[in-house]
């Protein structure tokens, strides 16, 4: 079968019907909001094969530009071919505005869904293209014209979406040797979606930000729990799966928030030396790694495999019923993550440190009545005078993490020195910036010395206690004397 080769004509998806010539067309549509509610919503289910074969189907030209990236292209393939021996598999919801205009044909405007669709459509067309003997046994010797995706109607003016139907597409073609005949069955009869049509546009667009806002947006652990339950499904019960979320369900959210942004995502990154600013949906894959029931053929899994399975089976011998012992798995926060149960067990294991950290001033936890500088640090930033400014609590929490990370890793060793030095290297921050901002932590954290990066890499606690850090010369902060006294009276302080 002669395929579509983008590869070797980058311009040939004209041919496909995807681009068009720009037209004068309003640059917005301003819809009305309405308290109507739909009288008469009919889910369907549809299959990708259905989606594909409706030529009804048309990207209105108030729809945003296609913007899937190869991230998200490669997201979507990936699932596919986890799931390909599942029953089924959804991959959203559909939602149609049904239109028809005097003497015109029917068209059916996506509302919701183009990204997905687009996507698909590229995925079916490669499939065409370039595994035409998959397509033959699965037509059972019949025409393969049936699988051809139907494309006349999808078009588009901006540059935007022709580039990135473009590269994604290549991406695509990249790929497509991996589909086998069961990926593509799958593909095409067990990808489903749900699809919803409206014959009023207004209507339509309610439905719309009902499925996507629902009056507050998912925040980015919402969409871990997801993923991570998701991981569970296959090898959990559904009271194995409730047990694990217990202590993350009883955790208010926007301490969760706090622990996810302020702490694990900040600590990740900044050993790996990358920025750290903000936590978003696009970087929840930061928390995501390898499940031990899927058996991935890499070499470096198999230490966190290994571990996993060994507490797993020690916990459940029938010996802890006469000893009562149990083991905690040894979490690290820069190691790889294990999907599903363990990744449950870690947020609470390091909730309860960060904790516990954060409260060190009054607990003493960690600490011993001979830690006297560690002591008398800690109380000192827990009660100056400036404690309570936006600026001081970042500096605060970049302290905090050192000691978070540190801990964890090397447990109470040389403390109340450690403490020393994480406090020097933070708060010289404090009194050397008039003002201190999101960004100036995040460039503290990454520049010289990169304490971060030196616990990551150390082997004993010697090569972080050891590292030098530079005395203040002038201090350029107000309602800070109980710091610089402390600088001054560790000698890291030479100014007048």
């Amino acid at each position: 079968m002669e395929g579509f080769n983008l590869l070797d004509n980058p311009g040939g998806m004209q041919a496909l019907g995807f681009f068009q010539e720009d037209k004068t067309v309003s640059e917005e549509v301003k819809l009305q909001p309405t308290d109507k509610v739909p009288v008469e919503l009919e889910p369907k289910i549809i299959s990708v094969k259905q989606l594909l074969s409706e030529n009804r189907l048309v990207v209105p030209y108030y729809q945003r530009p296609y913007k899937w990236s190869l991230k998200n292209v490669n997201q979507l393939i990936d699932d596919i071919l986890l799931h390909k021996r599942q029953s089924a598999y959804r991959l959203g919801t559909l939602v149609i505005h049904k239109e028809q205009e005097a003497d015109q044909p029917e068209v059916y405007n996506v509302v919701d869904g183009q990204q997905r669709t687009i996507t698909l459509t590229l995925i079916a067309q490669a499939i065409y293209s370039y595994k035409g003997s998959e397509l033959e046994k699965l037509s059972n010797k019949e025409s393969t014209n049936k699988y051809k995706p139907s494309l006349e109607n999808l078009k588009f003016k901006s540059s935007l979406s022709k580039n990135n139907i473009r590269g994604n597409y290549k991406e695509i073609v990249r790929r497509i040797r991996e589909f086998d005949e069961e990926a593509i069955h799958f593909f095409y009869y067990k990808c489903q979606l749900v699809q919803v049509v409206l014959e009023d546009i207004s209507e339509a667009f309610q439905f719309f930000d009902s499925q996507n806002s629902r009056g507050k947006d998912l925040a980015p652990h919402d969409l871990l729990k997801a993923f991570h339950l998701r991981e569970m499904t296959s090898s959990t019960t559904e009271s194995e799966r409730i047990k694990s979320v217990t202590e993350w369900e009883a955790m208010d959210s926007s301490k969760l928030a706090v622990l996810f942004r302020n702490y694990l995502f900040r600590i990740r990154n900044w050993s790996k030396g990358y920025s750290a600013r903000y936590f978003t949906k696009d970087e929840v894959d930061v928390f995501k790694g390898v499940s031990p029931v899927v058996k991935e053929s890499f070499p470096f899994a198999d230490l966190y495999r290994i571990s996993h399975f060994y507490v797993e089976g020690y916990n459940n011998e029938f010996h802890r019923n006469i000893d009562r012992n149990s083991m905690s798995y040894p979490f690290q926060l820069d190691q790889v993550i294990i999907n599903g149960k363990r990744f449950f067990e870690m947020i609470n294991h390091y909730n309860e440190l960060v904790n516990s950290i954060k409260s060190m001033a009054e607990t003493k936890k960690f600490l011993s009545p001979s830690d006297k500088n560690a002591i008398e640090i800690l109380e000192t930033i827990q009660n100056y005078d400036g404690k309570d400014r936006v600026g001081d609590k970042y500096v605060r929490n970049l302290f905090n993490c050192c000691l978070v990370y540190y801990i964890d890793k090397f447990g109470t060793a040389e403390i109340s020195r450690a403490v020393e030095k994480f406090y020097i290297w933070s708060y010289s921050l404090r009194l050397e910036l008039y003002a201190i901002h999101l960004a100036s932590i995040d460039n503290h954290a990454l520049a010289n010395p990169p304490i971060f990066k030196i616990i990551k890499e150390a082997i004993h606690p010697s090569t972080i206690l050891n590292v030098p850090l530079s005395s203040v010369g002038k201090n350029n902060s107000t309602r800070t004397d109980a710091i610089l006294n402390l600088f001054k009276k560790m000698n890291y302080y030479h100014g007048q």
